[in-house]
């Protein structure tokens, strides 16, 4: 079993992908330890799976899995539930936290947790080049996050989070979320399932061609929240 398992969803990332994958492999060359990555390809209609696929002749450590459906949240599920990891990394394509900075959530770093969320407003962590009005809009996004659902996470939108091998195993399998919202709902579960959550100060770095659109992804969450809620009255959460 190895360590890691390194998750990335990858939709229309043609261009993105392979410096990513390159950098991804350069830096487990130099670690002791033993890891894998799958890429899970999520309903694209470019060259992102030709191109992931190009990269298992050199990387026997590398599994590309085919998703029909989109959606973020489905991507990242489909991997977590298929690595044989025991820690499973989610990584956003675009790399906007290097990928030197994943020991951080690694032993001897940190061991006592089950979810350890990558964060840019925990002390330490830096953000390089963001401009201020999407910095002050997440942070608003955060506010209502955390007096709607989650208290006292400072950043669950950042997309780099690792989870125990058993806290990602029975988490996924009650996600029912498959857009970008679906990460607040799994911490909302962990939350209700007393997992033990930590915030990782990350080196993060700001991209312009990011695929969030602020206002109507903003809307779309809090629609979520109110969804996520609902489902825990429900006990559609319990129910696994």
């Amino acid at each position: 079993m190895p360590l890691l398992s390194i998750i990335i969803p990858a939709h229309n990332e043609q261009n993105r992908l392979p410096r990513t994958l390159e950098q991804v492999f350069a830096f487990l060359n130099q670690q002791s330890y033993e890891a894998e990555v799958l890429v899970v390809e999520n309903g694209s209609s470019d060259h992102t799976m030709e191109i992931a696929r190009s990269f298992t002749t050199e990387h026997k450590n590398l599994r590309v899995l085919a998703e029909a459906g989109r959606g973020k949240g489905l991507a990242v599920r489909r991997g977590m539930l298929e690595a044989h990891g025991q820690y499973r990394f989610m990584c956003d394509a675009d790399l906007s936290m290097p990928i030197e900075e994943v020991n951080k959530f690694l032993p001897p770093a940190h061991t006592d947790f089950d979810i350890a969320i990558g964060s840019r407003e925990a002390p330490d962590s830096i953000r390089y080049e963001e401009p201020f009005y999407r910095h002050f809009g997440g942070r608003l996004i955060n506010l209502a996050i955390r007096i709607l659902i989650l208290p006292g996470l400072q950043d669950t939108q950042c997309g780099f989070k690792c989870f125990r091998a058993e806290a990602a195993e029975k988490l996924f399998a009650r996600q029912t979320l498959n857009g970008w919202s679906f990460d607040i709902e799994l911490l909302f579960i962990a939350c209700r399932m007393d997992y033990h959550i930590i915030e990782i100060p990350i080196h993060w770095y700001y991209r312009p061609e990011s695929k969030v659109s602020t206002v109507p992804d903003a809307l779309r969450l809090i629609s979520d929240i109110f969804l996520i809620r609902a489902n825990a009255r429900r006990g559609i959460y319990d129910s696994h």
